[in-house]
């Protein structure tokens, strides 16, 4: 009878015999019709070069099982040291399969060295597997962290800060789901303990990869706990109430955002801060626009420009007119749309914006022109064309525009 030379024949062998019967699998077999030849399997699956057992000619060869002596220990390390500089020097000739075999016979030799050691190197390998786009390598790494989390699990007690570098290897290689759930039983672990650091540096490493694949939800949940934590702490709370008005704004939950960035104005407030309040309340306002609350809107875009022009970023303070122009005009509110676009003339003025003076001529003559005044539009498109002609741009637009209002 012929023996099955590995796990994957076998099964083929199996249903072969169950589909065709004992007497036709003995012909298959006979006649080698078929079945695939083992090189053709081992080429599907190659080896796994992390599970190599040939004996490196580096490790010394040892009568008896023991640990390795210090002088063994430091002359393995200066090998894999120079081992690590081929590999890089391959690595920056564009020689990625020599690297990664090097980098291979480097992860063998460090479980020799110890776990701690070689979950460090796989970290590094991996993120440059990840950042080059090598699937495969990725995959075999992030199996073998996946062995070593399994074993390091088992102990007892389990170590764990041997833990958080296999989690925080699993978030360099992108490994989302394996690094959320090694920092779920670090944080658990940090909370019992009572261990205040350990848990602020999971919360954020968890926020972060939240953050990192447009989980936000999720996110968001992770700096309210950020943020309980960090009461008594002003740059903390910033950083954690930034992070969480973020996480809303980017979810759709504009009141979210809008009750955390006004507690973020306030911090300010209070700090005396106010060059870091005309961009929140320029955020606030565009939230209350977006919720269809235009009172609420206009009073915020209103607010933004009083405390822009107050620390002079007309930047902030021309968004925010121009803003609230817009939204006058989509309410059919023309006169204040053209107050606010002379207040927004005289900010442009101010901060030398010759390109944004042009567009707000322009704005202001199509709404002349829309409400059938003609004479103002003329001379909104007249002031318009003589910026336009000092910037040699949209000429031909301007006096097009004063062309077909005097041939009317």
């Amino acid at each position: 009878m012929v023996q099955p030379h590995n796990w994957r024949q076998l099964l083929r062998q199996i249903l072969i015999w169950q589909l065709c019967g004992s007497s036709t699998f003995a012909l298959v077999l006979s006649f080698g019709v078929g079945l695939p030849s083992i090189a053709q399997d081992e080429e599907a699956f190659p080896p796994n070069p992390l599970e190599m057992t040939e004996p490196d000619p580096l490790l010394p060869r040892l009568v008896v099982d023991r640990p390795l002596s210090p002088q063994e220990r430091s002359i393995l390390t200066a090998a894999i040291a120079e081992l690590q500089t081929q590999a890089e020097a391959k690595f920056a000739a564009g020689d990625l399969p020599g690297a990664f075999e090097i980098w291979y016979r480097i992860l063998r030799l460090q479980r020799v060295l110890g776990t701690e050691q070689e979950v460090e190197s796989l970290s590094r390998v991996g993120e440059v597997a990840w950042r080059e786009n090598q699937t495969t390598e990725v995959r075999i790494i992030t199996q073998r962290l996946q062995q070593i989390e399994q074993a390091v699990l088992a102990q007892s007690p389990v170590d764990y800060d041997l833990l958080l570098k296999i989690a925080q290897a699993y978030q360099k290689m992108r490994a989302i789901d394996a690094a959320l759930a090694a920092y779920e039983q670090i944080l658990a672990q940090a909370r019992q303990q009572q261990n205040r650091e350990r848990e602020i540096e999971t919360l954020q490493a968890m926020g972060e990869l939240h953050l990192a694949w447009f989980n936000y939800t999720s996110a968001a949940a992770v700096y309210q706990e950020l943020l309980a934590l960090a009461q008594g702490n002003d740059e903390a709370q910033v950083e954690y109430l930034e992070q969480l008005a973020y996480s809303y704004q980017q979810g759709n939950q504009a009141e979210q955002a809008i009750a955390v960035q006004q507690q973020l104005v306030a911090v300010h407030e209070r700090r005396q801060e106010y060059p870091l309040i005309p961009p929140l309340k320029l955020a606030i306002a565009d939230s209350y626009r977006a919720l269809n609350r235009p009172d609420e809107a206009a009073a915020s875009y209103q607010e933004t420009f009083a405390v822009a022009r107050s620390t002079q970023q007309y930047g902030y303070a021309s968004d925010a007119l121009r803003n609230l122009a817009d939204l006058y005009r989509s309410l059919d509110r023309s006169a204040d749309a053209l107050v606010v676009y002379q207040l927004l003339i005289d900010v442009e003025q101010q901060s030398y914006n010759t390109y944004g003076m042009m567009e707000t001529y322009d704005q202001i003559g199509q709404l002349h022109i829309a409400q059938g005044n003609p004479s103002q539009a003329l001379a909104a498109f007249q002031r318009g064309l003589e910026l336009a002609q000092q910037l040699n741009y949209k000429v031909g637009y301007f006096t097009t525009q004063i062309q077909q209002i005097t041939q009317q």
